[in-house]
């Protein structure tokens, strides 16, 4: 098989990369950089079957030639993390909803499998938890850029589901819950890693709120595999899966935890949502997936559990 990564150098494309990599399979990827890096794939960028480019999806000609020779898409490519969504929605919409548009219309010429990632955050301020992929979703008012992200990513669902429905193009839809690992960056509000390097440096653990937030983690590996396993599936077409962990953790008790693990004696202090981001930010309180329908069909069921993962987020912060 032959895959095509947007966003390929970033955090769960590159670990994608190589899971498709040691599969025998042949991997393309493109990627502008913004939030991707080439040290995220530098282990496997002399791999035979391997082959990157330096790009912006919305480059049509170069994203058709990329397209062309592979058997799916699995498009990542997009504007990620609290911080740069607050700080620059309009990056936000445009990259989101027109990298899509580009993807979806140029996969469709040829019938190309399409697996687009969404997120948790386009359930918005519902309360209905466990989250199914068929319950409403709830969005913020316009005027906050928060929500700007959830509303761009719903519109690449709705997108991805008109090109199934009305033009046939095999497409999944995958919404993903606080994935972790090695190679994630804080650097756009990022829980874990921003733990993790505050707590291995000494400087204080900063929960944003009353740190009663709560979450489920899920690690990259995890992840991957559900992905591959999507792609691969006949009857995924079509759908919309969460893919989440089902151990719920407080940003509170998360932080305690990173600070036991790593030996560190970093202060843990909190700073109000509006020091952190913007005046009026409003946060979920609780994402929790329910994971039924992905389960059903794939057997997917989380294998490694949040102390296992930090543990390796730890090390990897430690090298």
């Amino acid at each position: 098989m032959k895959y095509l990564i947007t966003g390929g150098a970033g955090f769960i494309g590159s670990h994608l990369a190589e899971a498709l990599l040691k599969s025998g399979d042949e991997v393309y990827i493109i990627d502008d950089l913004s939030t991707g890096s080439i040290e995220n794939i530098k282990g496997i960028k002399d791999h035979p079957k391997f082959h990157y480019t330096v790009e912006t999806i919305l480059n049509l000609p170069v994203l058709a030639e990329l397209v062309d020779p592979c058997d799916v898409v699995f498009h990542l490519a997009a504007a990620v993390g609290v911080r740069l969504i607050v700080e620059s929605p309009v990056r936000t919409i445009e990259t989101n909803i027109r990298g899509t548009e580009a993807v979806l219309s140029i996969a469709n010429k040829k019938k190309k499998k399409v697996i687009i990632t969404s997120t948790s955050e386009v359930y918005g301020k519902s309360l209905d938890v466990p989250f199914k992929e068929d319950a409403d979703l709830v969005m913020g008012p316009t005027y906050k850029g928060r929500w700007s992200y959830a509303c761009s990513k719903a519109i690449d669902e709705f997108l991805a589901l008109s090109y199934f429905r009305e033009k046939r193009l095999p497409t999944v839809i995958v919404r993903i819950f606080n994935t972790i690992g090695p190679r994630q960056t804080g650097r756009y509000g990022m829980v874990v890693p921003t733990f993790v390097k505050q707590a291995l440096s000494g400087h204080p653990i900063t929960v944003f709120g009353d740190g009663k937030q709560s979450r489920c983690f899920t690690s990259v590996n995890d992840t991957v595999k559900a992905l591959i396993a999507l792609a691969n599936h006949p009857r995924a077409p079509g759908w919309v899966y969460n893919i989440g962990g089902s151990t719920e953790i407080t940003i509170e008790d998360l932080a305690n935890k990173i600070k036991q693990m790593t030996g560190s004696d970093s202060p843990i202090v909190y700073v109000p949502y509006d020091k952190a981001y913007e005046a009026g930010f409003e946060d979920m309180r609780r994402r929790v997936p329910d994971i039924s329908r992905i389960k059903n069909l794939i057997g997917f069921a989380p294998n490694s559990s949040l102390d296992e993962s930090l543990k390796k987020i730890i090390e990897h912060f430690r090298t």
